[in-house]
C-alpha cells in the first residue's frame, strides 16, 4: 500500500557500448619487447645449428637476419689490417669487397653469384669460421651500441658507407707491394661494416675517417713515387 512516499526504483545498469569505450581501454597493454641477443652470441649458436651438417653460404645469410654481408665483409677485411700486404691474396678478396660496396652505394641488396650461394660447406669447416667471426665479433661488440641512427635510417648515409667500401676494395685490388697498403682500406671496410651490423652512427663517422687517411696515405705513397721515379731519371741522364 502506498502511504504517500516515494517508490523506490532499482535501476538495472547495462554494460557500456564497445563504441562507448575509451580508445584506450580497447587497446592491449603494450608488453616490453625482449632484448635482441648479441650478434657474437647468435654466430655461437649458429655454429652449435650447423655443427653436425653441411650448410650453404645462402643459409649463412638467411640464419644472420641480412647482417650475413656485413659479417662476410668483416672476414674479408679482417686479415688484411696487418701491416705487411698480402698481394696474391688482396686481388680476389677486394674484388669481392668492391662487387658488395657497388651493390650498397647503388641502393642494391648485397649479390653474390648463385653458384656461390648454392656451394655447401662442410659442418666442420663452418663451425669453425663461425666461431672465428664470433671471437672477431665479441671484441668488436664491446665499444658498439645502437647510437647516431639517423646515420643508417636514412638512404643517402647506407650509399655513401656502399661508395666507400667500395672504393676501399679498389684500393685492396692494388698489388702494391708497401706496408700499410691494405691496412687503411681493410680498416675501413671493417669499421664501416661493423657499424651497420649493429646500427652505430659513430662507426660510420669513424669509418669515414679511416677512408680520408686511406687516401691521405695512398696520396703520400703516389707523391713518394713519383719523387722517387724523377730522381731516377735525372740519374740516368746524368743532370
Amino acid at each position: 500500500m502506498d502511504s504517500g512516499g516515494v517508490t523506490p526504483v532499482t535501476a538495472t545498469l547495462a554494460p557500456p557500448s564497445r563504441a562507448a569505450l575509451s580508445p584506450l581501454m580497447l587497446e592491449p597493454i603494450p608488453t616490453e619487447p625482449s632484448p635482441r641477443p648479441r650478434f657474437s652470441q647468435e654466430l655461437r649458436d649458429l655454429a652449435r645449428q650447423f655443427a653436425n651438417r653441411p650448410a650453404r653460404l645462402s643459409d649463412i645469410l638467411t640464419a644472420t637476419q641480412g647482417r650475413g654481408f656485413d659479417l662476410l665483409l668483416l672476414l674479408i677485411a679482417l686479415p688484411f689490417l696487418t701491416p705487411i700486404p698480402l698481394p696474391g691474396l688482396s686481388t680476389p678478396f677486394g674484388l669481392v669487397v668492391l662487387v658488395i660496396g657497388a651493390r650498397l652505394a647503388l641502393g642494391r641488396r648485397p649479390w653474390l653469384p648463385e653458384s656461390l650461394l648454392r656451394r655447401e660447406l662442410p659442418a666442420r669447416f663452418i663451425t669453425k669460421v663461425l666461431a672465428a667471426a664470433s671471437r672477431a665479433v665479441r671484441w668488436l661488440e664491446v665499444p658498439l651500441r645502437p647510437r647516431l641512427d639517423f646515420l643508417h635510417a636514412q638512404w643517402i648515409y647506407r650509399r655513401v658507407a656502399g661508395a666507400l667500401i667500395m672504393l676501399s676494395g679498389l684500393l685492396l685490388l692494388l698489388p702494391v707491394p708497401i706496408p700499410l697498403t691494405n691496412s687503411f682500406p681493410a680498416l675501413t671496410v671493417v669499421l664501416l661494416a661493423a657499424g651497420a651490423m649493429e646500427r652505430d652512427g659513430l662507426f660510420f663517422l669513424a669509418g669515414c675517417a679511416a677512408f680520408t687517411a686511406t687516401l691521405a696515405y695512398f696520396g703520400l705513397v703516389a707523391f713518394g713515387g713519383a719523387h722517387l721515379l724523377d730522381n731516377l731519371w735525372h740519374t740516368l741522364l746524368g743532370t
